[in-house]
């Protein structure tokens, strides 16, 4: 069967009747918020407390975005007649985000979790020149960043906490049964 001329054109304004009756449900941005979904990809966050300097995020981002510098600084020994120690200080964390695609990778990378994923998407500027933020700026956003996902809780119990809590028992028990003893002779 053929279909009937026009009818497309009758199906497609029948369409356009339908959503003009309804109304908009357009949010104004600026002053209505969206709802980001848990977890969403903003900016990159710095926890510069846990950054060793180990450089692997800047080796393995693909589009060189991030810049690190850093000097040695000898540490004197812990005990004496040990060997005095060096450690990498951060001079500079910076990340150009005129340049970022915003894949993760470094964050996947870091094996010390210095760097996460802020919910922040509000940085533009005005000059491109002003994309690249330094570690002040990526500290802050930092705090933005949401608490991780509760653990599933049929999940097995950690390996760790599980051998610290049996520890604990064993602990427990063992200044239980002497403290009895004592108690019940003072009584």
């Amino acid at each position: 069967m053929a279909p009937i001329p026009g009818s497309g054109l009758a199906k497609g304004l029948a369409v356009t009747l339908r959503t003009m009756t309804k109304k908009s449900v357009t949010a104004q941005y600026p002053d209505t918020q969206p709802a980001l979904p848990p977890r969403s990809r903003g900016v990159i966050g710095l926890f510069e407390e846990n950054c060793t300097v180990c450089m692997l995020c800047a080796r393995e981002c693909p589009d060189w975005c991030i810049y690190i510098d850093s000097h040695k600084e000898t540490v004197p020994p812990a005990a004496p007649g040990g060997r005095e120690r060096s450690r990498n200080v951060l001079d500079r964390f910076a990340i150009d985000f005129s340049l970022c695609m915003y894949c993760g990778i470094c964050i996947e990378v870091c094996p010390f979790d210095a760097l996460f994923w802020s919910p922040e998407f509000e940085y533009a500027e005005t000059d491109i020149r002003d994309l690249t933020h330094e570690r002040d700026k990526l500290r802050e956003w930092m705090w933005t960043v949401p608490a991780p996902p509760a653990l599933d809780p049929g999940a097995e119990e950690p390996k760790e906490i599980a051998a610290a809590r049996k520890a604990a028992e064993k602990l427990a028990a063992a200044q239980a049964e002497p403290g009895t003893d004592t108690q019940e002779g003072q009584a």
